[in-house]
């Protein structure tokens, strides 16, 4: 098995533990649960944002310890005030380093969209993100069915939050691309092997229906591609151990953004 075979495995088990743990019915009495939430589009392409989707992330299965220290809400705050337009917190544990307080902490700390980033398989998990203060939800086409796909986005529609797409090349695109979308990212890193390579995005981007906003995921740490990014038609960049790497991940955006 590949590192995602593993993941996807491992969160099955997680999935069946949380419905255990916590009822349906005891999500929908979340005080979050009965929020608005913002809007994806409206906060990616505001004038005085960047674009940026800025990433809370300890570890990852390719690097290991990326920052073990930071805080969640003295960071997200930090990335909020550098113009992000929204924030990518994780919540997978095993492999990630996640927490559901996580979510949690970004949400009472930041007036902007919060996307649940995790391996979605199970509508219990969209539950869990809307009871969790999360607006956006990543659908990732490479462990789901076009099926699955569709029923998910639609399901994340009825209860109002915004649904992202992430694809890693063309035959998944095709295969997925579905009404109950909000924005179609494309991963730069081969979920596979997490090799990373920029070029996916250029050579999707064109391939993206432009009722969708674009996003280009992962290997961006340099400023002058943002500029070529959107010069290609990307609405949105998610960037995340580019700042979380450092030790001071709020400083860390704020020079990025001044060279955007």
């Amino acid at each position: 098995m590949n590192i995602l075979d593993k993941i996807v495995v491992r969160k099955k088990e997680e999935v069946a533990a949380a419905k255990q743990l916590i009822s349906i019915q005891d999500l929908e009495k979340a005080d979050h649960f009965k929020r608005t939430p913002y809007s994806f589009k409206e906060f990616l392409l505001a004038e005085d944002r960047t674009g940026i989707i800025a990433e809370f992330k300890r570890r990852s299965p390719s690097k290991g310890l990326i920052n073990g220290t930071a805080d969640v809400a003295e960071v997200t705050q930090a990335y909020n005030q550098a113009g992000a337009s929204a924030l990518s917190v994780l919540t997978d544990v095993d492999f990630f380093g996640g927490r559901t307080d996580d979510i949690l902490a970004a949400r009472a700390a930041n007036n902007i969209p919060i996307l649940r980033k995790d391996f979605m398989i199970d509508e219990y998990q969209i539950l869990e993100a809307k009871a969790w203060g999360a607006d956006i939800i990543l659908l990732i086409a490479a462990i789901l069915t076009p099926q699955q796909i569709n029923d998910f986005g639609n399901f994340a529609h009825d209860l109002g939050l915004n649904v992202l797409l992430e694809v890693h090349n063309l035959e998944e695109l095709e295969r997925s691309i579905c009404p109950g979308l909000d924005a179609i990212g494309v991963n730069n890193r081969n979920l596979a092997d997490f090799t990373v390579n920029i070029q996916t995005s250029f050579d999707l981007v064109n391939q993206i229906p432009d009722q969708f906003l674009k996003i280009s995921e992962s290997a961006i740490s340099d400023p002058k591609i943002i500029k070529e990014l959107k010069s290609a038609g990307f609405n949105g960049f998610l960037i995340g151990e580019n700042f979380m790497k450092t030790d001071h991940p709020g400083a860390a955006i704020r020079d990025f953004v001044a060279q955007i």
